[in-house]
C-alpha cells in the first residue's frame, strides 16, 4: 500500500468509520434535555427532593412477621441468644454499659430488655442489625437505633424505647386500638385490616423511626425483612399460636395473708413501661408507712410454682414448672424490696412469702405491689376476656388506665389512689 493516493483514501475512510462511531456513541449516551444535570460542579450527585404523598397512605397487606416472633413466648426456647451474638462477632458482641450501677454485656442488655418487656429477643437484634449493624458489623453506626438518644446509657434506653414501642403497636392493634401511624415527617399511613397483630406493630413502629419513603424501603421485604431473615430465616417457621382456645387463668388467690386488709389502689394498667397491655392491678398493705419505705407487711405467691427470675424490685413466678419464662403462665411481682425476697429457683406455694412491697425497681409513688400475668410471653389484659380472679374477686376495667374495680359477688370495690376504707380489701 505504497500509494500515496490510495493511503489518503484509507485514511480519510478511517477517520469517517471514528467520526460516525463517536457520533453513534453521542447518540446512545446523551441525556435529554429535561433540566439541569444532575451532577454539580464538583462532579457529586445533588440531591433532588421528592414530594410526599398525599395523606392518608394505605400500609403494605403482606404480613412481615408472626405474633409469635413478637413476644418472649414459645419460640424462644433453644434460641441461644448468647452463642448468636457470639457468632456474629460484631460490635455488640464486645460492648458494656453501665445499667443501674452494673456493668453488663451487650447480651445481658438485650436480654434483660427482651425479657421485661416480654419481646423477642430475635426481632430486637433483627432490628438492631437493620438500624446500625451492631449485631454483624464490627464498625457500625456510632449510636444502635438513633443518634439523639441518651448518651450515657444508649443501648439500654434506646432498646427499652424499641421494646416499649413494639408492645403499643402489639396491645393496642390487639383492641381494635391501632388504625393508623404517623412517620416523622408527618405522612399518616393506614394500617391494613389483613394483616396480623405483630406486621401492624412492625408498620407502627418503623413509622416512629423514619420519614415516609425510609419507612417504604423498611417495610418492604429489602428491609427489616431481608435483616431478620439473614440473622434467622424464615420468621414463618416459628409460626405458632399463642393463646389456647378457651384460655382460663389458673386458680390464683390474693397475693397477701388470709386475715389482712390491703388496698386496691390501681386498676388496670401496662403491665411493664406504658407500652404494654393493661395487664397489672396494685395493692398498698394497711400500714402506717407514707410514701417509699420497705414495708413489714409480705407479699404471698398467688399460685404455685417456682421463682423463675428475679432482679430489682422483681420477683417472676413460674406457674407451669417449665423452666421457661415464655411457656404457660407467669405472674409478675414488682416493687419487691431485696430483703427478704424470694430466691431463684424457690419452689413456692400459694400464700409462700414473696418479699415486702417498696419502690424498688421502678417509678413509684409510694410503696405497693405491681401484680401483672403473662400466658405464653403475651400479657393478659385485667380489663378484657379473661379478668383477674384473686380469691374470686374479679378485675374489671373503667376505661381509663388505672381505673378500674374487683367485684366478689354483690360487692365491688373501686380502685383508689388514696387509702380508704372504700378500697380496702380483706382475705
Amino acid at each position: 500500500m505504497g500509494n500515496p493516493a490510495m493511503r489518503g483514501a484509507l485514511s480519510s475512510l478511517i477517520k469517517a468509520i471514528i467520526l460516525f462511531l463517536a457520533l453513534s456513541l453521542l447518540a446512545a449516551c446523551a441525556r435529554p434535555d429535561r433540566g439541569p444535570s444532575p451532577f454539580d460542579a464538583l462532579g457529586q450527585p445533588t440531591a433532588v427532593p421528592r414530594a410526599l404523598p398525599d395523606s392518608p397512605v394505605n400500609a403494605p397487606a403482606v404480613p412481615l412477621l408472626p405474633d409469635a416472633e413478637l413476644v418472649y413466648g414459645p419460640t424462644t426456647i433453644g434460641f441461644d441468644l448468647a452463642q448468636t451474638i457470639t457468632a456474629q462477632n460484631g460490635y455488640l458482641a464486645s460492648y458494656t454499659e453501665e445499667v443501674d450501677g452494673e456493668i453488663l454485656t451487650g447480651t445481658e442488655i438485650v436480654d434483660r430488655v427482651a425479657r421485661e418487656y416480654s419481646v423477642h429477643p430475635r426481632l430486637l437484634l433483627a432490628f438492631l442489625d437493620h438500624k446500625s449493624g451492631w449485631v454483624s458489623a464490627s464498625d457500625p453506626l456510632p449510636y444502635p437505633l438513633f443518634a439523639d438518644g441518651n448518651p450515657d446509657m444508649p443501648l439500654f434506653r434506646q432498646l427499652s424505647y424499641l421494646a416499649n414501642t413494639l408492645n403499643y403497636g402489639f396491645y393496642a392493634r390487639r383492641v381494635g386500638g391501632l388504625p393508623s401511624a404517623t412517620t416523622l415527617d408527618g405522612v399518616e399511613i393506614f394500617l391494613s385490616d389483613s394483616v396480623n397483630d405483630a406486621t401492624a406493630a412492625l408498620h407502627y413502629t418503623l413509622a416512629q423511626f423514619y420519614g415516609y419513603f425510609d419507612w417504604e424501603g423498611a417495610v418492604s421485604p429489602h428491609g427489616l425483612s431481608a435483616s431478620y431473615a439473614v440473622l434467622f430465616g424464615d420468621p414463618f417457621q416459628y409460626d405458632i399460636p399463642l393463646m389456647a382456645d378457651n384460655l382460663t387463668q389458673p386458680a390464683m388467690a390474693l397475693p397477701f395473708a388470709e386475715g389482712e386488709g390491703w388496698f386496691f389502689t390501681s386498676g388496670p394498667h401496662p403491665g411493664w413501661g406504658s407500652g404494654a397491655s393493661w395487664a397489672a392491678l396494685d395493692f398498698a398493705p394497711d400500714e402506717d408507712g407514707w410514701g417509699c419505705y420497705e414495708a413489714v407487711s409480705w407479699v404471698t405467691a398467688v399460685a404455685d410454682g417456682p421463682v423463675m427470675r428475679v432482679g430489682d424490685g422483681i420477683v417472676v413466678q413460674d406457674l407451669d414448672g417449665d423452666g421457661s419464662e415464655g411457656t404457660g403462665w407467669t405472674v409478675l411481682y414488682m416493687h419487691i424490696a431485696d430483703d427478704g425476697k424470694a430466691a431463684l429457683g424457690a419452689q413456692l406455694k400459694t400464700g409462700d412469702p414473696i418479699g415486702h412491697p417498696s419502690c424498688a425497681g421502678g417509678p413509684a409513688t409510694g410503696s405497693h405491689l405491681h401484680l401483672a400475668r403473662r400466658y405464653n410471653g403475651e400479657w393478659i389484659p385485667a380489663d378484657q376476656d379473661i379478668p383477674f380472679d384473686l380469691s374470686g374477686w374479679l378485675s374489671a376495667g373503667a376505661g381509663v388506665e388505672y381505673d378500674g374495680t374487683l367485684t366478689k359477688g354483690e360487692i365491688t370495690i373501686e380502685a383508689a389512689g388514696i387509702p380508704t376504707d372504700d378500697n380496702l380489701i380483706t382475705h
